[in-house]
């Protein structure tokens, strides 16, 4: 599939699935825009063009989503707590970024695309967003109100020729990943074993099935589960 002549953001864009996601987009033709807290390192790679860009502040968004063809929202932070034990300002900054940073780029992406003739957007969600997790609350939550817009979004914005879809990844081998496994002391190995295929998902193949997403012209309102079989399980 090709991109060529498509100008796309990718949220989160400075590590794991969503460098994956910009490098992919770059590869199949697409003018990548890197947009995150920390995303030099990344447009340099693509020779691409980097926006710093904290997605809970519309300021900074609404200037950011100026004339896109294609977005990507992968900006996500995670939690690591019971209902009970998870502090309030945790729980709203993991909604600030999940789900209110998902929001404020769609809804000043959306205008633009419209303006242009059409769009496609690709929301990161979870399977955190299909089944309970253990200590996962507050993700959990924002990742179900992910799915959730998506849809209402595809319903609202068909007939502007917008798509709008998403990813529900399981576990994946990524730096975001590999932290919250420090934090809450479990193991690599550990997450593996849990896995129906019994090895955890990469980055690029989460970039893989964004990429057929935002070229599916016949696929809106969808959800994308790609997890290992997890929740098949």
């Amino acid at each position: 599939m090709s991109f060529s002549g498509k100008r796309a953001l990718v949220t989160g864009a400075g590590s794991g699935i969503g460098a994956a996601v910009a490098r992919r987009l770059a590869a199949a033709g697409a003018e990548v825009i890197v947009a995150d807290l920390s995303p030099k390192t990344v447009a340099d790679e693509l020779g691409a063009r980097a926006v710093v860009l904290d997605v809970r502040d519309e300021e900074q968004v609404a200037p950011a989503m100026a004339d896109l063809d294609v977005l990507v929202n992968v900006a996500g932070i995670g939690s690591t707590t019971n209902a009970p034990e998870t502090p309030l300002d945790v729980w709203e900054n993991v909604f600030a970024v999940n789900a209110r940073g998902t929001f404020l780029c769609c809804k000043h992406a959306i205008p633009g695309m419209a303006a242009r003739g059409g769009g496609s957007i690709v929301n990161i969600a979870s399977v955190a967003g299909l089944v309970g997790l253990r200590n996962r609350a507050a993700y959990c939550a924002s990742k179900g109100a992910v799915i959730s817009l998506t849809r209402a979004l595809a319903v609202d914005h068909v007939a502007d020729g917008i798509r709008v879809n998403a990813v529900a990844p399981g576990t994946v081998d990524s730096p975001w990943v590999r932290r919250l496994v420090d934090d809450v002391g479990e193991s690599l190995d550990a997450l593996r074993t849990r896995q129906p295929l019994g090895r955890l998902g990469t980055p690029e193949e989460i970039a893989d099935a964004v990429a057929y997403l935002a070229a599916a012209e016949f696929v809106t309102g969808s959800l994308l589960v790609i997890d290992g079989g997890l929740t098949a399980a």
